[in-house]
């Protein structure tokens, strides 16, 4: 709570309404890049969604420099994947949203802005470590984060290519399940993904009556005495509305944002090692040979909060390797661990944000306290759902999550509680 009696992310969304209010040069604090004006006539609709793209995703002939020094006045030369199929959808680009550095956290980024404006009716993101879904729960809209491989990558500018995927920011569900119908799917360019049948996005029907919530216990754990009793009276709807709720216990929960950190941080600091003024990124000016050249172009090219990061990456990868194998078994453990979760009920509900984490990060370890809700999804690849509450409420917002690959019941169950929890069902 803050001086005023409200949350945080009631303050963030506060402090959004009032600039939509002022219209002043509001368009600008979304966009880091609007495309030139069409010559369609005045008033008329775009031809589909309108969607506005994180700059972490190439759009050909855009500016594309994941909110990076490194990429400073760096061109995308084709769309990435899931833009292209997107664009093939009838979708129209209405511009690239300001990002944080590699889509890294949400500091200096403007994910979910454009969709809560009205600029757009969807944004695609990156998510690295839960971004999707914690932007979502900041601008009070849907967020979701889908199974990892069955979404293309190709296009993507990422740093962790186990964990990371293109996440998505909806006022609600539909407008996700029509980007997944068009952009999930098998792609050539993409050497990761997994040789898997396409998933079946055209909806489906629940049945409250035959559909068990599990509630992981331990990830309500760090949870002060008053969110805790909130986000368990937020979930009385869900009986109310017929399901089952269970107890789920996963013991080890805490540990997710820790392998998160080793694992990812590794993954980063090699990640980054391709922006070296030589294969890609800025060149610094004014070096008298390769080595200062290399010195000189690698020290401004990243800023304060990631080099902390990629620093960790080098640590463990050079220095504290026993560290990071470990956190590679304890991965395969979490996994053993999840599954047996997720098939104790139809899916899990735990909270979507950590109201006691720093709202500015400052240090990687900000990150994880800001993530430590989200991070298991990247974690494992399963796909994750934020759902706000109803409008003008103050209670939780609801994480929801099920097996990898179960990504169209997850998104019909959202629909579901979505419309219950707006009074609609």
């Amino acid at each position: 709570m803050t001086a005023n009696g409200a949350t945080k992310d009631e303050n963030i969304r506060l402090n959004i309404d009032s600039l939509i209010s002022k219209e002043v040069n509001f368009m600008e604090t979304i966009f880091a890049y609007l495309p030139p004006r069409t010559n369609s006539p005045a008033g008329d609709p775009p031809p589909g969604l309108r969607a506005a793209i994180q700059p972490c995703l190439s759009v050909a002939e855009w500016p594309t420099g994941a909110g990076s020094p490194a990429l400073t006045d760096y061109t995308a030369r084709e769309d990435a994947t899931a833009v292209s199929r997107l664009r093939q959808a009838g979708a129209a680009l209405v511009g690239l949203t300001r990002s944080s550095e590699f889509g890294f956290g949400l500091d200096g980024s403007q994910a979910g802005m454009a969709v809560r404006s009205g600029a757009a009716d969807l944004e695609l993101v990156i998510d690295l470590t839960g971004e999707s879904r914690l932007a979502a729960a900041r601008a009070g809209i849907c967020g979701f984060k889908p199974s990892w491989g069955i979404v293309s990558r190709y296009g993507l500018i990422g740093l962790i290519p186990s964990m990371e995927c293109c996440g998505v920011l909806a006022g609600d569900v539909p407008p996700i399940r029509e980007f997944l119908r068009a952009a999930a799917g098998p792609d050539e360019r993409d050497f990761s993904l997994p040789d898997e049948e396409t998933l079946d996005f055209s909806g489906g029907r629940i049945d409250a009556g035959e559909t068990t919530v599990g509630v992981v216990t331990e990830a309500l754990d760090s949870l002060t005495p008053e969110a805790r009793g909130a986000f368990a009276d937020s979930l009385s709807a869900l009986t109310a509305a017929g399901f089952t709720l269970r107890e789920v216990s996963i013991p080890d929960f805490p540990l997710f944002s820790l392998v998160h950190q080793i694992v990812g941080a590794v993954e980063a600091s090699s990640s980054a090692g391709r922006y070296d003024s030589v294969r890609y990124g800025r060149r610094a000016a004014g070096a008298k040979n390769w080595n200062e050249m290399y010195l000189l172009s690698r020290g401004a090219a990243f800023g304060t909060l990631l080099k902390s990061y990629l620093f960790q990456g080098a640590f463990f990868q050079f220095q504290a390797y026993g560290a990071y194998d470990n956190a590679c078994h304890l991965r395969a453990r979490l996994l053993a661990a999840m599954a047996t979760a997720t098939a104790q009920a139809d899916f899990l509900v735990l909270p979507g944000e950590n109201p006691s984490a720093p709202a500015t990060a400052v240090t990687p370890e900000d990150i994880y306290a800001q993530f430590s809700f989200t991070a298991f999804a990247n974690v494992t690849g399963q796909p994750a759902l934020y759902l706000p509450p109803p409008t003008g409420e103050a209670r939780p917002g609801w994480q929801l999550t099920g097996p990898r690959r179960s990504d169209a019941r997850l998104l019909a169950v959202g629909e579901y509680l979505q419309g219950i929890r707006q009074g609609g069902k």
